[in-house]
């Protein structure tokens, strides 16, 4: 639904968006994968709430599956670095690098029926032929990008980074109780507003 919500004043007939009504609020959503551009966007947009309102709180409702992790962390890492408190709402999945967005927030909150899943990271890309030099490298940056993703859920949620690798060996799906239970979540949110 991309539509405009029209409202009679005495001006006439507005036209607004609902995204442009929720930023008013202070409320984003992140519905779609990481991508340099989405990360762009994203970091924009909490620029911006920032600098008009430095303090104020921040949500952001997230339902999405992940993406690229150099994306997801220029997000992360603007949260991390922002005056205004951010307060993170999963109102689906959020899943891979959503689910480091997700910990950014300093409230975490998730909705009754909602998931966060983590996991190592994944490697793709791995067309044609690698030479075994090359395969190093790949598996070299990989770890190292392990380390960061596991460091962030371990420092976040409080566990030490030996129990993260464990549970990030495999898909890891939580629901509410089990996220709040591992420290990964802070409550569950009775409102989003």
């Amino acid at each position: 639904m991309n539509g405009l919500i029209l409202k009679e004043s005495s001006r006439g007939i507005d036209a607004f968006s609902p995204e442009s009504s929720l930023l008013k609020k202070r409320i984003l959503f992140f519905t779609e994968e990481f991508t340099h551009e989405s990360s762009d966007r994203m970091i924009q947009y909490l620029l911006y709430l920032d600098l008009d309102a430095p303090g104020k709180e921040i949500t952001i409702c997230i339902n999405s599956p992940g993406g690229e992790v150099t994306s997801g962390l220029a997000v992360y890492d603007t949260i991390r670095t922002l005056k205004s408190p951010v307060r993170t709402v999963c109102t689906g999945t959020a899943a891979s690098m959503a689910s480091i967005l997700f910990l950014a927030g300093e409230k975490r909150e998730m909705l009754p029926h909602t998931k966060i899943m983590i996991h190592d990271p994944l490697i793709s890309g791995l067309s044609g032929s690698k030479r075994a030099l090359e395969l190093d490298k790949e598996a070299a940056r990989l770890m190292e990008t392990r380390s960061i993703i596991a460091g962030i859920i371990a420092e976040r949620s409080g566990h030490e980074l030996e129990e993260v690798y464990a549970k990030t060996k495999e898909d890891c799906f939580f629901n509410a109780q089990e996220a709040i239970g591992f420290g990964i979540a802070t409550g569950i949110a009775d409102t989003i507003l």
